[in-house]
């Protein structure tokens, strides 16, 4: 710690990182202060948007319930306001007297906006502001094209060689005390409407279907180290597979920050180090870490590139002539295509709020490719279903799919069929989530489709599209709208 810590009250403004341990922006706070007081925003711009998921924003309180008890155990608290952060966070800093306010900074384009604002109310008002990085490994700008150009990357294979040649920072701890509010500037707070945390019932919440891993820091580590003690090894392989829990499951606590992505990578290095001599256990962790680059890579060519978050990044997809059958995305929305690995994947994100990653690429290409709908319905369905929903990460995974997005890949289409076979070759996943096949043996589930006398004695359904005829049918739509720019 510094030794020029004062006693001035200080707030610590969190949004993307719900805990105290490896938080660049709270450690900075604490060295400057040994008063610092954790504060939430519930941005109605946020929660009240068409995509909010329940399943994310039960998840989020949850995480917020004990990030309140972490405070308590410091000494500290953390405050809760309703509303707007651009006049809420400002009214209560001036209220309580605080000298300076940190948070750690977001790669959205709304919350690069929201901080704009809130800053110049802060400063108007003559308070201190130290917004710094803290959910990247390396901070947008830090790896570009060379020095030359000094552009940022486009395309992910490059990214990750130069990201990978970087040196890393490692975690930084988590404060151990605090000096609390006194009861008159805790009296001031809850005048301004600072509030504890609130229930799922106060935000008119419903969601008892559970999460892939219970909220909060604590769930989160002990999740990463269940993973890079097993799991991670055999990565590779077992990502792949639907019915497995081959994955790490980390993915709603890196949207919130329920752990911090220095110790992730930390761990990533030390199952590196276990597997050093084994090569299939090695390749298992350097998949893992690609995965956690491609999540630098989107969140980066999202801070560079904000328009993605509205649009497509190639020119040609811009006006492309989707067909947007509003029936034909109401049977895919409800796992009612015909297509069991389609179906089962989709009854999961609608039953659980999560869905495997492989079949997130399967039922986007699926939407966009058999079904010819424009990627941003399926976009704006998952962050309206999913408790990792995240902007940079769910874009980049669907531009990627529909081919609009930065991969070199002109065009790909997943067969849902061959799909099915290769990644759930028994049907277990898709018995899992499809009941009414569990009797149907596994060549027939595999077999690409119902007659209609099978499909209405399974209580299932007939394919809604022909795979072949829709594949061939995209690529000459393709085809005659690339002409266009070519």
């Amino acid at each position: 710690m510094s030794d020029t810590i004062t006693s001035d009250l200080v707030l610590f403004w969190h949004r993307r990182d719900l805990r105290l341990s490896d938080n660049q922006g709270l450690y900075a706070a604490f060295e400057h202060s040994q008063k610092v007081i954790g504060v939430f925003c519930l941005d109605p711009q946020l929660l009240n948007a068409d995509d909010v998921a329940p399943a994310r924003v039960s998840y989020m309180l949850g995480c917020l319930r004990e990030l309140e008890a972490s405070y308590q155990a410091l000494g500290s608290r953390l405050l809760v306001l309703d509303g707007d952060p651009r006049s809420t966070l400002p009214t209560l800093a001036l209220a309580i007297g605080a000298s300076t306010v940190y948070w750690n900074r977001d790669v959205e384009p709304y919350a690069r906006q929201r901080d704009r604002d809130v800053a110049a109310e802060l400063r108007d008002r003559q308070i201190a502001i130290e917004a710094g990085w803290d959910q990247l490994m390396h901070i947008p700008g830090a790896i570009r094209t060379s020095t030359v150009d000094n552009k940022p990357y486009t395309v992910f294979t490059p990214f990750r060689k130069n990201w990978s040649r970087q040196p890393k920072n490692n975690p930084v701890p988590a404060p151990v005390q605090a000096i609390d509010l006194t009861p008159a500037e805790l009296q001031i707070a809850e005048q301004v409407g600072a509030i504890a945390v609130p229930s799922d019932a106060t935000l008119g919440i419903e969601w008892d279907a559970g999460f892939p891993i219970e909220p909060g820091e604590a769930a989160a580590k002990a999740r990463l180290a269940e993973f890079e003690a097993d799991a991670i090894f055999r990565y590779d392989v077992d990502r792949n597979l639907p019915c497995l829990s081959g994955t790490s499951g980390l993915s709603p606590a890196l949207k919130f920050g329920a752990i911090g992505i220095r110790e992730v990578w930390q761990a990533t290095c030390r199952a590196a180090h276990t597997c050093r001599n084994n090569v299939a256990a090695s390749d298992g962790v350097r998949t893992w870490q690609d995965e956690l680059i491609w999540r630098e890579f989107y969140q980066t060519v999202m801070y560079f590139f904000p328009e993605l978050a509205d649009g497509p990044y190639r020119e040609m997809w811009r006006d492309f002539p989707w067909e947007n059958d509003p029936r034909k995305f109401q049977a895919w929305r409800e796992g009612r295509t015909g297509y069991p690995i389609v179906d089962a994947a989709m009854r999961q994100l609608n039953e659980t709020g999560w869905m495997h990653n492989r079949c997130r690429m399967i039922v986007a290409s699926f939407l966009t490719k058999d079904l010819c709908i424009d990627w941003r319905w399926g976009e704006r369905y998952f962050m309206q279903r999913l408790v990792d929903g995240d902007l940079s990460a769910n874009n980049g995974g669907w531009q990627w799919s529909a081919s609009s997005g930065m991969d070199p890949k002109p065009l790909r289409i997943f067969n849902p069929t061959t799909q099915g076979k290769k990644f759930d070759p028994d049907a277990i996943y898709i018995r899992r989530w499809l009941p009414e096949l569990r009797t149907l043996e596994t060549k027939r589930i595999h077999g690409g489709g119902l007659t209609p006398i099978e499909a209405q004695s399974y209580g299932y359904l007939t394919p809604i599209v022909d795979h072949a005829v829709q594949q061939k049918r995209f690529k000459e739509i393709y085809k005659q709208h690339k002409e266009k720019y070519s």
